[in-house]
């Protein structure tokens, strides 16, 4: 996958953000790296003209801080999209229920004079259900799409 614009920017953002202190920092945590790893961290670092170190702190920091998210890991975005697709099960099962009953009165038979109102409503419930579940996807859609946009 390649590294969408608004990534890097955020990434070099983050980087450039830490201030330099006053003492020189003396602890040390120290990491192991494949050669592929170092490689593309070194690559990264020199193209945003920081030290490697430099690089993965700020990553680092960041993580800690709460400003970025590990790949894989979930967010309140993710709960968000589990409650719209449970939401949307629900409403949908509402509509199915709906459009039982729609069947039942058209079938036939010896209509009662209260069907053609509960007819009607079914018809108007069950286009309520359909526009809701059309906004839930929507919805879903969004924090989804949004959701990419920030990894």
């Amino acid at each position: 996958m390649l590294p969408r614009a608004a990534d890097e920017a955020a990434l070099r953002r983050v980087a450039r953000r830490r201030q330099r202190d006053d003492v020189q920092r003396t602890q040390r945590v120290d990491v192991r790296y494949s050669v592929a790893e170092k490689q593309a961290i070194t690559a990264k670092a020199r193209s945003m003209n920081i030290a490697g170190a430099h690089l993965v702190g700020a990553a680092v920091m960041a993580y800690l801080e709460g400003d970025l998210a590990l790949l894989g890991q979930r967010t309140a975005i993710d709960d968000y999209i589990d409650e719209l697709n449970t939401l949307r099960a629900q409403v949908a099962k509402i509509g199915t229920n709906v459009n039982q009953i729609a069947r039942v009165l058209n079938s036939g038979g010896h209509p009662q004079p209260v069907d053609a109102a509960v007819l009607a409503r079914a018809h108007r419930l069950l286009d309520t259900v359909r526009a809701t579940v059309v906004g839930l996807d929507a919805a879903a859609y969004s924090a989804t799409t949004g959701k990419a946009a920030t990894e």
